[in-house]
């Protein structure tokens, strides 16, 4: 089947209430609304984001995503919301730029604030001339991803990450077709994080739960491109360490079948294939832990479409 627009086709899966799915989609989306194809201004961003952690589907919300050089607009669309509640603090993830001292400086400037903190950088490899220098000079204090490419330095570069504690990144689409990566090529990351004990985000073109094909932005007359589905490649991480071979990986994370997929309160299931909510939790806690999008309101309308919120 192929999906022609950017709607979800409506309840191909009966309703369900389950604990699975639950764990499956917990704090799984970090917001980036500031980037594209979204690329909203500050205030409007923080405000969506206000009004997402304040709905009733607020639990499958994770950080919020900002340059650090935006760190001073953010303080002040923030504080325009008026006083937090005691305890209320949003958790913050930077990109630093290219220099990644000024950047750490920034931070530790910013987190004097009691309202919002940020505990999270995310680095590009192709950014820092050496990998293992720069994550030595990252403050425990911070959790930090670092974007790698999908390439025969795989696993030497893991193998840095997990000295330093440090996690894994991927990027798993963009506004243009060439931006996603082969099928093969991510079921290889997804199998070598699992193997190595990285956990790993993925970033961009994880808008919709399934893979289908989508606009590509939200400009009237976008091209449409094939995309993969948020279940399907954190699924894909939880079967990653059940035995399934990489073109299994491939053939699930090319999976657009929403009836291939079943969710019970102790299981999740592919094509017969099953992992347990145990296992899910494991691997959402220490192998696949989110996915920024800059939108919070497509994922979830289109899990509402499939029946499953």
């Amino acid at each position: 089947m192929r999906w022609a627009s950017n709607r979800a086709p409506a309840l191909i899966i009966p309703r369900v209430t389950s604990t699975t799915l639950r764990t499956l989609l917990h704090s799984l989306v970090d917001y980036a609304g500031l980037f594209p194809p979204a690329a909203l201004d500050m205030h409007r961003a923080v405000h969506e984001y206000a009004l997402h952690r304040a709905g009733e589907h607020a639990w499958m919300l994770g950080h919020f995503i900002l340059p650090v050089s935006r760190l001073e607009e953010f303080a002040i669309s923030h504080a325009a919301l008026g006083p937090s509640p005691v305890g209320d603090v949003w958790r913050l993830s930077v990109l630093p730029g290219p220099d990644l001292g000024v950047a750490l400086a920034s931070i530790a400037a910013f987190n004097q604030s009691t309202t919002a903190v940020v505990d999270t950088v995310e680095l590009k490899l192709d950014a820092l001339p050496d990998l293992a220098s720069a994550l030595a000079g990252v403050p425990p204090t911070l959790t930090t991803w670092v974007e790698l490419p999908i390439d025969d330095d795989l696993a030497a570069r893991l193998a840095v990450l997990s000295a330093a504690g440090a996690r894994a990144k991927v990027r798993t689409g963009g506004v243009t077709e060439a931006a996603f990566p082969a099928s093969h090529a991510l079921a290889r990351f997804i199998q070598a994080c699992a193997d190595a004990g990285v956990p790993f985000k993925a970033t961009a073109g994880l808008h919709h739960p399934l893979r289908g094909e989508y606009r590509l932005t939200y400009e009237a007359g976008s091209p449409s491109g094939m995309m993969f589905g948020f279940l399907n490649v954190f699924l894909a991480a939880a079967f990653a360490r059940t035995g399934l071979t990489l073109k299994e990986l491939a053939l699930l994370l090319e999976e657009k079948d929403a009836d291939a997929f079943q969710f019970t309160e102790t299981t999740a299931s592919w094509r017969g294939k099953t992992v347990s909510r145990t296992e899910i939790s494991a691997v959402r806690h220490h192998v696949a832990l989110s996915f920024g999008s800059c939108s919070f309101q497509e994922p979830v309308d289109d899990l509402r479409s499939l029946g499953l919120l």
